[in-house]
């Protein structure tokens, strides 16, 4: 059973919550009733497993129908459209799924309204999950699901050679050395191209290390350390040492995907969905029934995963901000989350899917993915954060393919982003 929709009642105290939450432009929420058609903004590699959600909802509230725009895949080509459209104050867009990085870009430029924080079970949640629809104390939208890195393995050669999957670095590295060239594979494979794959891979290596790029608060250059310099040097003389190939270089992260389930490498580092694509059988696919997969290594144990993910904000230009605040509420119930999970392999927010029985059966990942998530981290909170990452993957890019050393990359990347946050 869809959960059914609030009383008039309901929705007009509800409204007046909204109402009386001004962004930090103090941009007062339209003056309507609030309640009336809207569009969700999404991704295009989203739509699968949303249909019938939203052919559900549409059904239940035929003057309330939501209307679906997708937006550009790639993540970058979402952030532009979308700000395009909230610069312009257009009423186009009324619910938003946002990366998780772009909370503070959106909350500080007045584009999306505070949500009453009582109107949703966050508790029930998986705390960073939350962290990260939260601005300067504020609740600015509402996780939909999350995400973190995982290692996947060749659990076939790993059982042969009588290994357990790597739990520090020095493991990885010795059985990307020894073990994959035994079988003619490659040692390890993540996403190394200059965007924002390597952003991730390389705030994983820092934050495992126990380094930082940016302070907490986003306002203050913490990359240029000893700590971060171990987390770059591990990436770097992986490379040197031939266990991660220069072919990763290229890598995205459909093509790393691609690369494992051609069965070229041991040990892959990518985000869960890919585990419902290694289980299905086909010609593509020759590791079909041969996978692992575990927490990220670090140095001296389990590593720190990049915290990834999606949250559901309201335009602060939506006409109907009432529909579209319950419409996140039925987005974001038990059942929805679960079939988001079972047809689309999106990680869900609620705590209590993670160790239900049924799920555990068909997602065996999931214990892992739980502890990853909760030892994740953020990535850097930062209002302009699309140059802060361009920024970083580019000089980290340097360093990989030895145009510089790897301090004098992390000296570069400190001066940039310092320059970034006094210009925002």
């Amino acid at each position: 059973m869809r959960r059914a929709m609030p009383g008039i009642a309901v929705l007009a105290a509800g409204f007046m919550l909204i109402a009386g939450c001004s962004g930090p432009a103090d941009r007062p929420a339209p003056s309507t009733n609030g309640i009336g058609p809207i569009t969700f903004a999404i991704g295009k590699d989203n739509p699968g497993w949303l249909q019938g959600v939203i052919t559900g909802w549409n059904q239940g509230h035929p003057g309330q129908k939501v209307t679906l725009l997708l937006l550009p895949e790639a993540s970058n080509g979402q952030l532009a459209q979308l700000v395009a459209n909230l610069q312009a104050k257009s009423d186009l867009y009324d619910v938003i799924d946002m990366d998780v990085i772009w909370t503070a870009e959106f909350a500080s430029n007045g584009w999306i309204i505070p949500l009453p924080q009582s109107q949703f079970p966050l508790g029930a949640f998986l705390k960073p999950a939350v962290d990260t629809a939260m601005y300067q104390s504020r609740l600015y939208a509402v996780p939909d699901y999350s995400n973190a890195d995982l290692l996947y393995y060749r659990k076939d050669i790993l059982a042969k050679a009588g290994q357990q999957p790597p739990k520090t670095w020095a493991q990885l590295q010795h059985l990307a050395t020894t073990l994959a060239p035994r079988y003619g594979l490659y040692g390890y494979a993540g996403t190394f191209a200059p965007y924002e794959g390597l952003t991730v891979n390389f705030a994983e290596a820092v934050q495992s290390a126990g380094g930082s790029i940016l302070s907490s608060e986003g306002t203050r250059v913490t990359v240029d350390s000893a700590r971060a310099l171990q987390g770059l040097d591990f990436l770097v003389s992986g490379f040197q040492q031939g266990w991660i190939p220069k072919v990763t270089l290229t890598y995205e992260e459909e093509s790393s995907q691609q690369a494992f389930a051609a069965g070229r490498f041991l040990f892959l580092n990518n985000w869960p969905d890919v585990y419902a694509a290694l289980s299905v059988p086909g010609p593509q696919n020759k590791v079909y029934g041969k996978v692992g997969v575990a927490a990220l290594p670090g140095p001296d144990g389990a590593g720190s995963s990049s915290l990834g993910g999606a949250n559901l904000a309201i335009s602060a230009y939506s006409q109907h901000q009432l529909t579209a605040l319950n419409f996140i509420k039925y987005m974001t119930d038990p059942d929805n989350e679960r079939q988001m999970l079972e047809q689309g392999s999106f990680p869900p927010v609620w705590t209590q899917l993670y160790t239900d029985p049924g799920l555990v059966r068909s997602h065996p990942y999931l214990p892992v993915l739980e502890q990853a998530i909760n030892s994740a981290q953020p990535r850097p909170a930062i209002t302009n954060y699309d140059q802060a990452s361009l920024a970083i993957s580019s000089t980290v890019y340097e360093a990989l393919t030895q145009q510089k050393e790897p301090q004098q990359a992390l000296t570069e990347m400190a001066g940039q982003l310092s320059e970034i946050i006094r210009d925002g």
